[in-house]
């Protein structure tokens, strides 16, 4: 069974930055598309950004220019840079990958952007 551990949330004021890591651990044969999606209380669960295995990447519009998603395929990590954070970024955010052909979530770390 592959495990998805998050690191790195926490409150951080508007104009400020934060770095996400998510480390996969288990019995890994194959993995593919790892990104990041976030819920905020009261919505639905959104992507944020995902990067396949040849470092393709794909942005939400609301993200774009501010988070830079990358991965680490020796490490099986992927990161997300958030930087000029806005309160509407506040959510719990999950780290998600395609592994052993199955869909795979990590447990979820809070972002709170608030002064």
């Amino acid at each position: 069974q592959v495990q998805l551990v998050e690191s790195g949330g926490g409150l951080v004021q508007p104009g400020g930055s934060l770095r996400l890591s998510c480390a996969a651990r288990g019995i890994i044969f194959n993995i593919n598309n790892m990104g990041w999606y976030r819920q905020a209380p009261g919505k639905q669960r959104e992507l944020v950004a995902e990067i396949s295995s040849g470092g393709s990447t794909n942005y939400a519009d609301s993200v774009k220019g501010r988070f830079t998603i990358s991965r680490d395929n020796a490490k099986i990590r992927v990161y997300l840079q958030m930087n000029s954070l806005k309160p509407e970024d506040t959510a719990v955010y999950y780290c998600y990958a395609e592994a052993n052909r199955r869909d795979c979530w990590g447990q979820g770390t809070q972002v709170t952007v608030s002064s």
